[in-house]
């Protein structure tokens, strides 16, 4: 799957309005909604199904349920070889697993929704600092 197919998949979804747990392109996503959309439109079926997870569900412990499940469905890759396509989750504080999520759609550029915010694409800014893990979708070429 070439790159270019994962960042048109998730442009469709910019102005998609935050809504938690959601998944649904126009009506209402969060973060990992928009990947689990993005994969549907691209792959078809998600590979497994999102459990449900309350707003603060990353600080009442220091699993690392969303890159677990990332490791379960798409190959990891180092931070610093990222590119356009490629998923990249952040940390909200220093010790605590990852809890957000965006793709990437060029150089510092990431298409992501943010609570209070509609899917959007902008410049990585203060998320590039908070960067812990990517992953490359199945078969992406870069």
């Amino acid at each position: 799957m070439r790159s270019e197919r994962i960042i048109e998949a998730a442009r469709a979804w910019i102005g998609t309005p935050y809504q938690h747990q959601a998944s649904c392109r126009g009506a209402g996503c969060d973060c990992l909604g928009l990947v689990r959309g993005v994969w549907r439109d691209v792959y078809g079926v998600e590979p497994e199904a999102a459990p449900p997870y309350a707003m603060d569900w990353a600080e009442a412990g220091a699993v690392e349920l969303m890159r677990d499940a990332a490791r379960r469905h798409m190959r990891e890759i180092a931070l610093g070889r990222a590119g356009p396509g490629d998923v990249v989750m952040f940390r909200m504080v220093r010790s605590g697993p990852a809890r957000h999520a965006g793709i990437l759609s060029g150089a510092e550029r990431i298409i992501h929704a943010c609570s209070g915010h509609a899917v959007r694409e902008e410049a990585m800014g203060q998320w590039a600092r908070r960067a812990a893990y990517a992953f490359r979708f199945p078969a992406q070429e870069h």
